[in-house]
């Protein structure tokens, strides 16, 4: 699959190149996001070397970066290093020799702390003398996000303050992927999402079915000879440590539990021992806290959690309760599965999409030009009370957006449309205490625009996929 998008983020790793002077860049994100690729694109156009990190022994570890370096420094690999000391010294001693400067990526810094917990001070010590002496880029790089951020983020870390690059990569979005598999109609790439979110691993083995959603879905995840039928164990599995602890709540989650006592209820324990292993779901990027708008992180006891990752959504709707079932299964019964569960699944993430796309859409030309620079979009919900789907203020106070958001297969009529703006003007404005003297835009989500419509005066705003898509796009 051809490289995409990721422009923010080459511009910010080549600020390193461009001041002259060397420095640290430090990458870290969830598994499978493209972090190698985007690294190997970098050193693809800046003439950069790879290293990567394996769960080998440290002195086969350094065997193999010496390897890798050995194709900028020849005979660098005939030396036994006996630590990683003398490595990164050699390293920087030969640069300066080159007058090479990077960039030189160490990806899965991770797995050598795992077997050389000692790396991180020596780290510490080489970017602070011989590689700033040498006017070295360096970056480092690590899937275990937990693992990174005690290396060069938090702020006890050794590497803390020394990088001029603290990158975290996210999954891509909805644009992106509809360029990646040739997807040209926004609503199938809205689908396509639902399925394989923003994760370039999971395109690439999309990528061969086209436009066969379902049939993708089948031999990839839902076959149990797919490649990506056991995917979310596998990736719990990789974490350092080992995230699979971790799999009930996600179970329980993915089964339609939101609440911290309704996890904790099916999981047979109390709510309080929840707060660790949810905060690190939610550290992983696998788990989302929700709360209504309005409502401060602290002072939130109406809290909502959801799996936040399209694929993981769609996994643990789908195969996690069915594995049995799914060993003997024909591909027709699979099929079927399927049918039952998308059309819930594309609604989840393409109201998500609409919410995500709110500040785009107030960009010149925008549907939502005009309202003033509007904060996040989120949720607003009381009790057994009307909820709003999307609500979003203006930073000034002085617009409230709206909206309801509709998921439907084929082309949207107009009596549909207005079903749905009935249904928003029905439940009124949220007991929002600073929205209570904004004035309040409606709008309207749908995947398609009805035949021939226009927009009326003094109704809904109206917003199709369309737009959503290109909003993301901008926001990129």
């Amino acid at each position: 699959m051809r490289f995409v998008d990721r422009d923010l983020e080459l511009e910010r790793l080549d600020t390193l190149v461009k001041r002259g002077e060397g420095g640290l860049a430090v990458l870290w994100g969830r598994r499978r996001v493209g972090k190698t690729r985007l690294l190997l694109e970098w050193c693809r156009r800046h003439q950069g070397l790879y290293a990567v990190a394996d769960l080998s022994a440290a002195a086969v570890q350094r065997a193999y970066t010496a390897q890798a370096l050995a194709e900028r420094f020849a005979g660098f690999a005939d030396v036994a290093y006996p630590d990683w000391r003398s490595l990164l010294r050699a390293v920087a001693r030969e640069a300066d020799r080159a007058a090479w400067r990077g960039p030189l990526v160490i990806d899965e810094v991770p797995y050598l702390l795992e077997t050389s917990p000692e790396l991180a001070t020596v780290l510490q010590a080489w970017i602070d003398h011989e590689a700033r002496k040498a006017r070295l880029i360096v970056a480092l790089c690590g899937s275990a996000q937990h693992m990174m951020h005690e290396l060069a983020v938090g702020a006890s870390a050794p590497l803390f303050g020394r990088a001029s690059v603290a990158l975290k990569v996210a999954p891509m979005s909805v644009a992106a992927l509809g360029d990646a598999l040739g997807i040209a109609d926004p609503v199938a790439a809205v689908r396509a999402y639902a399925v394989w979110g923003g994760i370039p691993r999971y395109w690439e083995l999309a990528e061969p079915y086209g436009a066969s959603l379902d049939r993708g879905v089948d031999e990839l995840v839902l076959d149990p000879m797919g490649p990506l039928h056991q995917e979310p164990d596998r990736l719990l599995a990789e974490e350092r440590p080992s995230a699979m602890s971790l799999r009930p709540l996600l179970d329980a989650i993915g089964a339609g539990a939101q609440r911290g006592s309704e996890i904790a209820g099916r999981l047979g324990q109390p709510a309080t021992s929840l707060a660790r292993p949810i905060t690190r779901l939610q550290g992983l990027d696998l788990v989302r806290r929700e709360r209504p708008v309005g409502e401060t992180e602290r002072g939130s006891k109406r809290s909502l959690y959801r799996i936040a990752d399209p694929f993981f959504r769609m996994w643990f709707r789908t195969v996690a309760p069915n594995r049995g079932w799914l060993a003997s299964a024909t591909r027709s019964g699979r099929l079927k599965l399927w049918a039952r569960h998308a059309p819930a699944l594309v609604a989840e993430t393409w109201e998500a999409l609409c919410r995500q796309a709110v500040p785009g859409l107030t960009r010149p030309g925008g549907p939502l030009d005009g309202l003033g620079e509007l904060g996040p979009a989120g949720r607003y919900w009381r009790g057994s009370g009307p909820e709003w789907d999307v609500v979003a203020q203006s930073l000034d106070g002085s617009t409230l957006l709206l909206g309801e958001v509709k998921w439907h297969e084929g082309h949207v009529e107009r009596a549909f449309l207005e079903g749905a703006h009935a249904e928003l003007s029905r439940k009124g404005r949220p007991p929002i205490a600073s929205g209570r003297e904004a004035v309040v835009v409606e709008a309207v989500f749908v995947p398609t625009l009805p035949r021939s419509w226009r927009q009326q005066a003094g109704g809904p705003i109206v917003i199709d996929a369309q737009q959503v898509v290109e909003a993301l796009r901008r926001g990129d």
